[in-house]
Protein backbone atom coordinates (compact mmCIF):
# COMPACT_ATOMS: atom_id res chain seq x y z
CA UNK A 1 0.00 0.00 0.00
CA UNK A 2 0.98 3.82 0.02
CA UNK A 3 0.96 4.66 3.09
CA UNK A 4 1.67 8.89 3.92
CA UNK A 5 2.88 9.60 7.91
CA UNK A 6 2.09 13.33 8.57
CA UNK A 7 4.86 13.81 11.27
CA UNK A 8 8.11 11.50 11.02
CA UNK A 9 9.41 12.27 14.41
CA UNK A 10 10.25 10.17 17.53
CA UNK A 11 7.30 7.88 16.73
CA UNK A 12 6.98 8.09 13.05
CA UNK A 13 10.43 7.76 11.28
CA UNK A 14 10.72 4.08 13.08
CA UNK A 15 7.21 3.36 11.70
CA UNK A 16 7.88 4.27 8.62
CA UNK A 17 10.66 1.93 8.44
CA UNK A 18 9.17 -0.69 9.57
CA UNK A 19 6.38 -0.16 6.93
CA UNK A 20 8.97 0.32 4.21
CA UNK A 21 10.49 -2.91 5.46
CA UNK A 22 6.87 -4.59 5.09
CA UNK A 23 6.78 -3.86 1.59
CA UNK A 24 4.42 -0.16 1.57
CA UNK A 25 5.27 2.92 -0.14
CA UNK A 26 5.57 5.17 2.60
CA UNK A 27 6.07 9.22 2.07
CA UNK A 28 5.44 11.33 4.82
CA UNK A 29 6.27 14.97 6.58
CA UNK A 30 8.50 16.96 8.78
CA UNK A 31 7.86 20.43 10.00
CA UNK A 32 11.52 22.23 8.97
CA UNK A 33 13.57 22.46 5.56
CA UNK A 34 16.62 21.03 7.85
CA UNK A 35 14.73 18.09 9.31
CA UNK A 36 13.05 17.33 5.68
CA UNK A 37 16.79 17.18 4.18
CA UNK A 38 17.76 14.72 6.97
CA UNK A 39 15.38 12.67 6.55
CA UNK A 40 15.76 12.11 2.71
CA UNK A 41 19.69 11.52 2.89
CA UNK A 42 18.45 8.53 5.45
CA UNK A 43 16.23 7.39 2.44
CA UNK A 44 13.01 8.56 3.30
CA UNK A 45 10.38 10.15 1.02
CA UNK A 46 9.89 13.58 2.81
CA UNK A 47 8.13 17.05 2.46
CA UNK A 48 7.94 19.98 4.49
CA UNK A 49 4.19 20.43 5.80
CA UNK A 50 3.53 22.79 8.89
CA UNK A 51 0.06 23.47 10.68
CA UNK A 52 -0.19 26.63 11.60
CA UNK A 53 -2.89 25.56 12.52
CA UNK A 54 -3.13 26.04 8.62
CA UNK A 55 -0.99 24.72 6.28
CA UNK A 56 2.37 25.64 5.20
CA UNK A 57 4.97 23.65 3.12
CA UNK A 58 6.31 22.82 -0.33
CA UNK A 59 4.64 19.77 -2.36
CA UNK A 60 3.00 18.55 0.74
CA UNK A 61 -0.51 17.99 -1.64
CA UNK A 62 0.82 14.68 -2.69
CA UNK A 63 0.85 13.40 1.12
CA UNK A 64 -2.97 12.82 0.62
CA UNK A 65 -2.79 10.65 -2.40
CA UNK A 66 -2.24 7.45 -0.66
CA UNK A 67 -4.14 4.57 0.26
CA UNK A 68 -3.75 5.30 3.92
CA UNK A 69 -3.03 8.02 6.14
CA UNK A 70 -1.49 8.61 9.16
CA UNK A 71 -1.87 11.52 11.46
CA UNK A 72 0.84 11.89 14.31
CA UNK A 73 0.77 15.41 15.29
CA UNK A 74 0.86 15.80 19.00
CA UNK A 75 -1.17 18.78 20.31
CA UNK A 76 0.85 21.41 22.20
CA UNK A 77 -0.70 21.48 25.09
CA UNK A 78 1.11 23.63 27.26
CA UNK A 79 2.09 26.72 24.61
CA UNK A 80 -1.46 26.86 22.77
CA UNK A 81 -4.96 27.03 23.32
CA UNK A 82 -7.00 23.93 23.51
CA UNK A 83 -8.52 25.51 20.21
CA UNK A 84 -5.54 25.24 18.37
CA UNK A 85 -5.06 21.05 17.54
CA UNK A 86 -8.63 21.03 16.54
CA UNK A 87 -7.99 24.20 13.89
CA UNK A 88 -5.21 22.19 12.77
CA UNK A 89 -7.08 18.27 12.13
CA UNK A 90 -10.00 20.79 10.51
CA UNK A 91 -7.63 21.93 7.93
CA UNK A 92 -6.10 18.25 7.66
CA UNK A 93 -9.56 16.55 7.08
CA UNK A 94 -10.54 19.47 4.72
CA UNK A 95 -7.04 18.18 2.53
CA UNK A 96 -8.04 14.86 3.14
CA UNK A 97 -11.59 14.86 1.58
CA UNK A 98 -9.98 16.54 -1.50
CA UNK A 99 -7.59 13.91 -2.05
CA UNK A 100 -7.73 9.78 -2.47
CA UNK A 101 -7.22 8.46 1.24
CA UNK A 102 -9.97 6.72 2.64
CA UNK A 103 -8.74 5.15 5.25
CA UNK A 104 -7.12 7.44 7.91
CA UNK A 105 -5.26 6.61 11.44
CA UNK A 106 -5.71 9.27 14.18
CA UNK A 107 -2.48 9.14 16.41
CA UNK A 108 -4.35 10.46 19.89
CA UNK A 109 -3.88 9.98 23.57
CA UNK A 110 -4.67 8.55 26.96
CA UNK A 111 -5.44 11.68 28.99
CA UNK A 112 -8.58 12.17 27.08
CA UNK A 113 -9.67 10.00 29.61
CA UNK A 114 -10.14 11.64 33.32
CA UNK A 115 -8.54 10.67 36.45
CA UNK A 116 -11.38 9.35 38.48
CA UNK A 117 -9.65 6.19 39.95
CA UNK A 118 -10.96 3.70 37.45
CA UNK A 119 -10.23 1.35 34.78
CA UNK A 120 -10.61 3.49 31.20
CA UNK A 121 -11.83 1.42 28.41
CA UNK A 122 -12.83 2.70 24.65
CA UNK A 123 -16.21 2.22 25.47
CA UNK A 124 -16.48 4.79 28.17
CA UNK A 125 -18.98 7.67 27.59
CA UNK A 126 -17.08 10.94 27.48
CA UNK A 127 -17.91 15.01 27.01
CA UNK A 128 -16.73 18.09 26.44
CA UNK A 129 -17.48 18.33 30.20
CA UNK A 130 -15.91 15.09 31.36
CA UNK A 131 -12.63 14.53 28.91
CA UNK A 132 -8.79 14.86 30.38
CA UNK A 133 -8.06 16.69 27.29
CA UNK A 134 -10.34 18.74 25.97
CA UNK A 135 -7.92 20.05 22.36
CA UNK A 136 -7.80 16.00 21.72
CA UNK A 137 -11.73 15.39 21.77
CA UNK A 138 -12.46 17.96 20.24
CA UNK A 139 -9.69 16.79 17.57
CA UNK A 140 -11.25 12.97 17.71
CA UNK A 141 -14.87 14.29 17.09
CA UNK A 142 -13.71 16.49 14.64
CA UNK A 143 -12.03 13.65 12.28
CA UNK A 144 -15.05 11.39 12.90
CA UNK A 145 -18.13 13.46 11.60
CA UNK A 146 -19.18 13.12 8.72
CA UNK A 147 -16.29 11.55 7.27
CA UNK A 148 -15.95 10.21 4.10
CA UNK A 149 -13.29 7.98 4.82
CA UNK A 150 -12.65 5.23 7.56
CA UNK A 151 -11.10 6.69 10.98
CA UNK A 152 -9.34 4.52 13.26
CA UNK A 153 -8.58 6.32 16.37
CA UNK A 154 -5.40 5.17 18.51
CA UNK A 155 -5.14 6.40 21.96
CA UNK A 156 -1.73 6.01 23.23
CA UNK A 157 -0.57 6.05 26.85
CA UNK A 158 3.60 7.13 27.68
CA UNK A 159 5.11 6.80 24.68
CA UNK A 160 8.44 5.57 26.10
CA UNK A 161 12.00 3.43 25.84
CA UNK A 162 15.16 4.10 23.85
CA UNK A 163 15.76 7.73 24.86
CA UNK A 164 12.66 8.03 26.91
CA UNK A 165 13.17 7.28 30.39
CA UNK A 166 10.76 7.90 32.72
CA UNK A 167 12.64 7.47 35.78
CA UNK A 168 15.26 10.07 34.47
CA UNK A 169 12.39 13.07 34.55
CA UNK A 170 11.95 12.39 38.58
CA UNK A 171 15.75 11.56 39.31
CA UNK A 172 16.59 13.11 42.88
CA UNK A 173 12.86 14.79 42.96
CA UNK A 174 10.79 15.64 46.46
CA UNK A 175 7.01 14.77 46.50
CA UNK A 176 7.21 12.83 43.18
CA UNK A 177 3.56 10.80 42.41
CA UNK A 178 4.78 7.39 42.89
CA UNK A 179 1.54 5.06 44.16
CA UNK A 180 -0.30 5.94 40.93
CA UNK A 181 -0.35 2.70 38.18
CA UNK A 182 1.63 3.87 34.90
CA UNK A 183 -0.08 3.52 31.43
CA UNK A 184 3.06 3.04 29.22
CA UNK A 185 3.66 1.47 26.00
CA UNK A 186 7.34 1.25 24.43
CA UNK A 187 7.89 2.49 20.85
CA UNK A 188 8.66 -0.77 19.70
CA UNK A 189 5.19 -1.88 20.84
CA UNK A 190 3.60 1.53 19.05
CA UNK A 191 5.21 0.94 15.79
CA UNK A 192 3.96 -3.02 15.81
CA UNK A 193 0.37 -1.85 16.83
CA UNK A 194 -0.42 0.78 14.40
CA UNK A 195 1.21 -1.77 11.50
CA UNK A 196 -1.05 -4.19 13.06
CA UNK A 197 -3.46 -2.12 12.44
CA UNK A 198 -2.84 -1.22 8.95
CA UNK A 199 -2.40 -5.15 8.17
CA UNK A 200 -5.43 -6.42 9.88
CA UNK A 201 -7.57 -3.71 8.27
CA UNK A 202 -8.98 -2.67 12.05
CA UNK A 203 -11.06 0.56 10.85
CA UNK A 204 -14.03 2.51 12.26
CA UNK A 205 -12.48 1.67 16.00
CA UNK A 206 -11.25 3.22 18.60
CA UNK A 207 -8.16 1.13 20.76
CA UNK A 208 -6.27 2.07 23.85
CA UNK A 209 -2.06 1.74 22.60
CA UNK A 210 -0.97 0.66 26.37
CA UNK A 211 1.03 -2.36 28.09
CA UNK A 212 -1.37 -4.34 29.57
CA UNK A 213 0.58 -4.39 32.65
CA UNK A 214 0.39 -1.67 34.89
CA UNK A 215 3.11 -1.31 38.04
CA UNK A 216 3.46 1.77 40.24
CA UNK A 217 5.38 4.66 38.81
CA UNK A 218 7.96 4.25 41.98
CA UNK A 219 8.81 0.67 40.88
CA UNK A 220 9.80 2.02 37.10
CA UNK A 221 11.25 5.09 38.81
CA UNK A 222 13.49 2.82 41.50
CA UNK A 223 14.29 -0.02 38.44
CA UNK A 224 15.42 2.64 35.87
CA UNK A 225 17.57 4.02 38.91
CA UNK A 226 18.87 1.20 39.27
CA UNK A 227 19.21 -0.14 36.00
CA UNK A 228 20.70 3.20 34.21
CA UNK A 229 22.77 4.40 37.12
CA UNK A 230 20.84 7.83 38.12
CA UNK A 231 19.38 8.98 41.62
CA UNK A 232 15.72 7.94 42.11
CA UNK A 233 13.66 10.49 43.73
CA UNK A 234 14.54 12.00 47.25
CA UNK A 235 10.78 11.41 48.27
CA UNK A 236 7.49 10.64 47.27
CA UNK A 237 4.20 12.47 47.94
CA UNK A 238 1.58 10.86 50.90
CA UNK A 239 0.14 7.76 49.45
CA UNK A 240 -3.32 7.89 47.94
CA UNK A 241 -3.82 11.55 47.73
CA UNK A 242 -3.35 11.60 43.46
CA UNK A 243 -6.47 10.80 41.06
CA UNK A 244 -5.52 8.11 38.99
CA UNK A 245 -6.92 5.60 35.73
CA UNK A 246 -5.31 2.63 34.41
CA UNK A 247 -6.22 2.16 31.00
CA UNK A 248 -7.15 -1.06 29.65
CA UNK A 249 -4.99 -2.89 26.86
CA UNK A 250 -8.32 -5.87 26.51
CA UNK A 251 -9.71 -4.37 23.05
CA UNK A 252 -6.61 -4.48 20.97
CA UNK A 253 -5.20 -7.87 22.86
CA UNK A 254 -8.51 -9.60 21.62
CA UNK A 255 -7.97 -9.01 18.30
CA UNK A 256 -4.49 -11.07 18.28
CA UNK A 257 -2.11 -8.54 18.85
CA UNK A 258 0.30 -9.42 21.11
CA UNK A 259 3.09 -7.26 22.84
CA UNK A 260 6.84 -7.57 22.75
CA UNK A 261 7.06 -5.81 26.01
CA UNK A 262 4.24 -6.04 28.31
CA UNK A 263 5.35 -5.19 31.23
CA UNK A 264 6.81 -1.36 31.51
CA UNK A 265 9.59 -2.32 34.12
CA UNK A 266 11.13 -4.51 31.18
CA UNK A 267 10.98 -1.30 28.61
CA UNK A 268 14.90 -0.96 27.17
CA UNK A 269 16.40 2.31 27.10
CA UNK A 270 19.85 3.30 25.39
CA UNK A 271 21.08 4.66 28.71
Amino acid sequence: MKISVIGFGWLGKPLAYHLISKGHQVIGSATSEEKVKLLQQEGLDTTLLKLCPHPEGVGFQKLFDADVLLINVPPRTRSAAPTFHPEQMKFLKAMIERGTVRKVIYVSATSVYPDLNQVAREEDPLTRSSTGNLALFDAETLLQMDAPYALTIVRFGGLLGVDRIPGKYFSGKDNVVGDTPVNYIHRDDAVSMLTWIITKELWVEVFNGVAPLHPRRSQVYERNAKDLGFAPPQSYAELGQNAWKEISADKILKTGFEFSIPDPLDFWYEG
